[in-house]
């Protein structure tokens, strides 16, 4: 270890960071997949209307192919906080180091789980979870941009998944 500060995106980090990288490698967490289980009352939706935004969800035999990302040199300390002021907002995440295997070796990356005990956490069906997604809107914008942008930047990457193509489908249809 070199002592870089690696951080593990899988939703909208992929495609916008919001901090100086200096390296991307796609990369593979064990033991969680991506899943659209926590509901969003700042960023893709209100208190009211909550919306609906991935998170690595806790899963045996699971996994989940995102990007690792090297901070800059000099900009670790910025964008840990940058970082904790975006993904800690409710406190639905947690904040944790995860092993990512990537082809140029295994990296230690900052990662933000969901917390299986907060009240934003939830299990939807996939036809619910389009319907949310279709009309939800929040701080940072409309609920399906965020799911569209995200399936983009996967297939951009080359990283296949099928539940998010179909769940993106699906909500172009409802809207």
């Amino acid at each position: 270890m070199d002592g870089s500060l690696w951080v593990f995106g899988y939703g909208s980090l992929i495609w916008d960071p919001g901090f100086p990288v200096a390296e991307r490698r796609i990369g593979r967490v064990t033991g969680w997949h991506r899943s659209f289980c926590m509901r969003s009352i700042h960023h893709r939706g209100t208190p009211e209307a909550p919306g609906l935004v991935l998170a690595l969800d806790r899963a045996e035999g699971g996994s989940c192919q995102g990007v690792a990302f090297r901070v800059a040199v000099g900009a670790e300390a910025a964008t840990i906080a940058a970082l904790r002021e975006r993904e800690l907002v409710s406190s639905a995440y947690l904040e944790t180091q995860l092993t990512v295997a990537t082809e140029a070796g295994r990296v230690e990356a900052l990662t933000y789980v969901i917390d299986p005990d907060h009240v934003q956490y939830c299990h939807l069906d996939p036809e619910e979870q389009a319907r949310i997604i279709a009309r939800a809107s929040g701080g940072r914008g409309a609920n399906r941009d965020y799911l569209w942008s995200t399936t983009a930047h996967l297939a951009e990457l080359g990283i296949a998944d099928p539940d998010l193509d179909w769940l993106a489908e699906r909500v172009r249809q409802l809207v």
